[in-house]
């Protein structure tokens, strides 16, 4: 129950067009048999997209079963997916169940599919069309109902005329193609998940963190993140724990901080932008109300907090722009 509410596809965090239409398209391949080929930037929240597919499925009541193809050498990776028989090989002291078998009446998600040697592409194509396959070291045939779920990072497309993925394995998965946006792409979706991993890891780290200064979230939606979600993830964490004040600043992600400055001077600090450009002293500061009060929410109280001024000060002044009641 703990997984299915973690993999809802109404949990996955995203108001992007790109992500709308992915969460579409799991809505509607999630009912069915199909194999589904996942691809994305490593971050991008693969797995996340995978679990949504199989806890929205008609096969949501049996395992989900999960293996990461780059973490488990060649020698190895055979035995795990399809087990092994005792004395199979030296330190097989008994039986093992593979994941294929694991997963039966569930669904197998087979992560980064793209580093399996030749060799073991063979082997996963005769268990993807036969539904079936024997242990290493076995003679016994094993027949299995398993949905296969595959995730890549890299284009198996470029893998094929290199001549280092088989094509009638990547026609197999590639029934239907989902493809996972970089963060870089939906940037408009970083408030969100900012918040989000905000709420998550002040909770587990009993800090009382209310959110971000404007200029931090500023910064976080400038930021490429190439690490894509799982970077900002990290950031986020990072911020909390080492955090000093009751909002995240910019001095909370130093590392992002110094790159924006480098690629673009004009990400200074704003006060230092406006004192070189010969703006008046009256549109700075009503620049830094109207973006402090839009930060609080419309809440004028924590607006004024932030601001070190009283709401009545934030009143008359926002009244005076001609912008307030």
């Amino acid at each position: 129950e703990t997984l299915g509410k973690q993999f809802d596809s109404q949990n996955i965090i995203g108001k992007s067009p790109s992500m709308i239409t992915l969460l579409e398209t799991v809505a509607q391949v999630a009912p069915s048999e199909a194999t589904v080929l996942i691809s994305g930037e490593s971050g991008t929240g693969k797995e996340l997209i995978a679990g949504a597919l199989h806890f929205n499925s008609l096969r949501k009541t049996g395992p989900f079963v999960k293996i990461n193809c780059a973490a488990i050498t060649e020698t190895l990776l055979e035995s795990e997916l399809f087990g092994h028989e005792k004395g199979a090989f030296t330190g097989a002291d008994r039986r093992k169940e593979g994941r294929f078998s694991q997963a039966h009446g569930g669904t197998l998600f087979l992560d980064e599919v793209s580093e399996m040697s030749l060799m073991m592409q063979v082997k996963l194509l005769r268990a993807l069309q036969e539904r079936e396959f024997n242990r290493v070291g076995g003679e016994t045939t094993i027949q299995v109902d398993v949905r296969v779920i595959a995730a890549t990072n890299k284009n198996l497309v470029e893998q094929i005329k290199e001549g280092a993925f088989r094509e009638d394995l990547y026609y197999r998965l590639n029934v239907v193609e989902l493809q996972v946006p970089p963060l870089l792409e939906r940037k408009e979706d970083i408030p969100l998940l900012a918040r989000h991993f905000l709420e998550i890891f002040t909770d587990k780290n009993h800090k009382e963190i209310k959110g971000f200064t404007p200029q931090a979230m500023d910064n976080l939606i400038r930021h490429d993140w190439p690490g894509n979600v799982r970077e900002l993830m990290n950031a986020v964490e990072r911020g909390v724990v080492l955090a000093r004040s009751n909002y995240l600043g910019v001095e909370d992600f130093p590392f992002m901080k110094d790159s924006l400055l480098q690629n673009d001077p004009d990400s200074a600090n704003p006060a230092e932008r406006f004192m070189s450009a010969d703006i008046p002293l009256e549109d700075v500061e009503k620049a830094a109300i109207l973006n402090t009060l839009e930060a609080a929410g419309g809440n004028k109280s924590e607006a004024a907090r932030r601001l070190g001024i009283t709401r009545k000060t934030l009143h008359k002044k926002h009244k005076a722009y001609g912008v307030m009641n």
